[in-house]
């Protein structure tokens, strides 16, 4: 009667009478393949697990929600903050990845998820849109579901019509709500199919869905660049994972190539100008001011008629602050007129705005309400300072205002009439002080060429503040110099003889030594506006009311105290023109250069222009016609009596260097990537140094071959089994010979199961030849793969140096004590299981 084998390795080798390999991993890698295989196998089991397991289809529906807001994110500076937007896109996004993963649940599927969608975009979204209509701003109103249904569709118009930023008003947000929810329910529909080759039509929506958004949004964006890196790199990622190709232990190769494209296409962008193409500049051209009639010309139309008449009453209005109409800075040589974008690029046009205006000017804030009385007809609605929201009673006065950013002023077509209210939110510039300005350059901007300019201009601007060093201090000079030699007159029946206009014609009886220095405010702004452009600075005139005295300077005490706030009734001779000069560091800043009211001529008085050569204090500038010099074309200042040279054009070379600067600069991820890898190189060759240097021999040793076996997981071969079985998967799969690899594997298992001493001599030259192995395996390998498997981590935490001979000796030794009163009968089993783990020992 047998004895029952006593371990596993006992059983392996009575079964048959055969020497049976015990080796540690053979027979556990062939069950567990075996195993693998029938559970993966099976179509129901799989059917079942993915029924079962909502986890995938959870990311998914993320990942979905992330991308579409990276797309929506383009509609940030419409809405005008990231919180205005946020109050639509975020709940729309989430809600709608939500409907999607509700096709987890069969039950759920299709008809209810189309349920979802419509109680979503027509119940949910009114609702958060318009919730200024609902009762309790949580239940629906009649307003409520009626306004949602018609600005579904009128949001996405609203959008395209009204100059960013839009707000919240007139259900404005529905547009966002809309785009969000939809393109997460659908991309989320098509993302939790099972075939994931569906994934493709996900892309797909999403970058339909992210140009559309750019095409509702604006010409810059909001960090355009950085939301389209991180949406291809989600998107690919989620791609490969949804492939089944995603790799987690080669993510740092593929990351470093993922960066440095991303880097290059972003500096191949700006080489290329980076010109959107926008809806809205196509839509609805903008309103163009030059088709209106000068409003300088009417100027001394509300003198003449309502000079004692309140036309405009402003309630709040910080004291002493000036109300524009109109701002002028184009001349034709008859009359000053608006300019819009097509004819300077520092003027903005006339557009459609919504419920915010975009203003960075720094000022007092304020909130004033305006009411329109008697003798305001024209287009030109009165406005205070830099604008920031403008509110009328009736949604008709909304729709038909229009403001310029770029002078500040408004416009409401079909006319202000009287009776009309609104209220403005805005700022008062801060204004620099005498000194300030003296002290401020010139400001170097785009303006229409004045044409049709009298010399008497040129010739007396020179003599009076040419040789100026700085252009605040030159426009100091001419407003002195115009106060100071002007008088006053209205022109009317009962003034000193002043003929209306502010034409060529007007501005050379103005100016000229034959003629007479008389006239008012629109006289006097037209001729400084002109002498300023005639030095290099840019100017503008700006007609508008200010709060007068009995000399036409400003006075705070026209403000009254009216119970808790203030109020301040404009007249018709409240109508004044004055100029403003574009100063470097300060922008545009008011010069006020008509002589006091009071001070008025009469046929006693000399009333003669002041001779340009008597006033010439200086040497002159040395422009023969400063009206035709460039540098006067090209708004460049001729301060200090020398020609402002222009700068050559770059050459392709230097162009091409400044942009490899800048991919340099915005590609800094490349570096700290760059960096990562160099650390990662740097740590696995301090990793191998370590294992070749510390522990015994046989550690070391044992720690060479297990550096092999890493090296050929990180490079994609599939090594498994005892280190023999290594050898030949490796060997086989490298195509290297084998002899070499045997020869290394015989050592390993000498000097682990032996029980034999080895030197350190034997233990270093066994490490030159796994590094003569390690660079053979690494030269068969392509390039790219080469560099994928230096810097791939995988199995680096199973590289140290540990004495596997201690735990196997100990083993032997307590497994010699129990089978120690059996040697007798069982020698030859004994002997054959010696044979079977080690090296013979017949010396030892």
């Amino acid at each position: 009667m047998s004895m029952a084998p006593t371990s596993l390795s006992d059983a392996s080798l009575t079964t048959g009478g055969t020497q049976t390999s015990t080796e540690t991993g053979s027979w556990a890698m062939t069950t567990h393949s075996v195993i693998w295989s029938t559970n993966t196998g099976s179509p129901s089991h799989r059917v079942l697990r993915e029924r079962t397991e909502a986890r995938p289809a959870l990311v998914s529906c993320a990942v979905v929600a992330v991308v579409t807001l990276l797309c929506a994110a383009n509609l940030i500076d419409v809405y005008g903050s990231a919180g205005a937007w946020a109050l639509a896109a975020v709940p729309a996004a989430m809600l709608g990845a939500l409907i999607a993963f509700a096709g987890v649940l069969p039950p759920l599927r299709l008809w209810w998820q189309l349920f979802f969608l419509v109680f979503a975009q027509w119940i949910v979204g009114p609702v958060v849109c318009l919730n200024d209509t609902t009762i309790g701003h949580v239940i629906p109103s009649f307003e409520t579901l009626r306004l949602g249904w018609r600005e579904t569709f009128g949001s996405f118009k609203y959008l395209i019509a009204i100059e960013p930023p839009v707000g919240n008003a007139q259900g404005a947000l529905l547009a966002v709500w809309t785009l969000c929810l939809w393109t997460a329910a659908i991309a989320g529909f098509f993302a939790l199919l099972d075939d994931a080759r569906w994934s493709v039509a996900v892309i797909a929506l999403e970058i339909a869905a992210m140009v559309a958004c750019a095409l509702l949004g604006t010409a810059h964006g909001v960090m355009r660049g950085p939301c389209g890196i991180v949406f291809a790199l989600i998107l690919i990622v989620w791609l490969s994972w949804r492939m089944r190709m995603f790799e987690s232990g080669r993510w740092i190769s593929s990351l470093v190539i993922v960066v440095l494209a991303a880097a290059v296409a972003f500096g191949g962008c700006l080489l290329l100008p980076a010109q959107r193409t926008i809806l809205r500049d196509h839509y609805e051209p903008p309103l163009s001011p030059s088709d209106y009639t000068s409003p300088l010309s009417t100027m001394r139309a509300y003198i003449k008629s309502y000079k004692d008449t309140t036309v405009l009453t402003a309630q709040n209005l910080p004291e002493g602050s000036s109300v524009r109409l109109a701002v002028m800075d184009r001349f034709d040589g008859n009359v000053w007129n608006l300019s819009d974008s097509r004819e300077s690029r520092d003027s903005a046009n006339y557009t459609r705005v919504g419920t915010a205006i975009g203003n960075d000017i720094q000022g007092k804030p304020f909130t004033a309400k305006f009411t329109v009385r008697d003798g305001l007809g024209d287009d030109w609605l009165p406005l205070a300072g830099a604008a920031t929201a403008v509110r009328f009673g009736n949604e008709k006065n909304a729709e038909s205002f229009y403001y310029n950013v770029g002078t500040d002023s408004g416009l409401l077509r079909g006319g202000v009439k009287k009776g009309l209210t609104y209220t403005e939110r805005g700022v008062i510039p801060d204004e620099p002080s005498d000194k300030q300005i003296a002290e401020a350059e010139a400001a170097r901007i785009d303006q229409p060429k004045a044409e049709d300019v009298p010399n008497e201009v040129g010739k007396l601007a020179s003599a009076t503040a040419g040789g100026k060093s700085h252009g605040g201090e030159a426009a100091q000079q001419l407003v002195a110099m115009l106060r100071e030699q002007g008088w006053f007159s209205h022109g009317l029946a009962s003034d000193y003889p002043s003929s209306p206009g502010h034409g060529n014609h007007r501005i050379t009886q103005l100016l000229t030594p034959d003629g007479a220095m008389v006239g008012d405010s629109e006289q006097y702004a037209s001729a400084m506006a002109l002498m300023a452009r005639e030095i290099g600075l840019p100017s503008r005139v700006v007609l508008g009311f200010l709060p007068k005295d009995k000399d036409g300077d400003i006075s705070n005490a026209r403000t009254k105290a009216d119970g808790d706030g203030t109020v301040i009734d404009f007249t018709g001779n409240d109508v004044t023109a004055w100029v403003e000069i574009n100063l470097e560091g300060y922008g545009w800043v008011p010069f006020y250069p008509t002589p006091k009211e009071t001070k008025t001529p009469d046929d006693d008085q000399n009333l003669t222009p002041p001779n340009p050569q008597n006033l010439v204090r200086q040497p002159p500038l040395p422009l023969t016609d400063p009206l035709r010099d460039e540098t006067n074309t090209t708004s460049q200042s001729s301060f200090g009596g020398t020609e402002a040279v222009e700068a050559p054009e770059p050459s392709k070379w230097a162009q091409a260097g400044r942009v490899i600067g800048k991919v340099a600069l915005y590609g800094s991820p490349v570096w700290i990537v760059l960096l990562a890898c160099g650390a990662i190189l740097l740590g696995k060759a301090i990793q191998l140094a370590v294992l070749r240097k510390r522990g015994r021999p046989q550690m070391r040793m044992a720690s060479g071959w297990q550096s092999l076996a890493v090296l050929a997981r990180q490079s994609g071969i599939d090594a498994h089994g005892t280190r023999r079985e290594q050898s030949q998967q490796i060997a086989e799969q490298l195509r290297l010979d084998p002899t070499a690899m045997q020869s290394a594997c015989r050592q390993a298992d000498y000097a682990t199961f032996s029980g034999q001493d080895v030197s350190d001599e034997q233990a270093t030259s066994y490490w030159k030849s796994i590094d003569e192995l390690r660079a053979a395996m690494l030269a068969t390998l392509p390039r790219m793969r080469r560099w994928r498997t230096r810097l791939s981590l995988r199995g680096v935490r199973q590289m140290r140096p540990v004495d596997v001979t201690v735990g196997y000796h100990k083993a032997e030794a307590a497994g010699e004590q129990q089978t120690a009163p059996r040697r007798a009968g069982e020698s030859g089993s004994a002997n054959s299981k010696h044979r079977t783990f080690r090296f013979p020992r017949a010396r030892h």
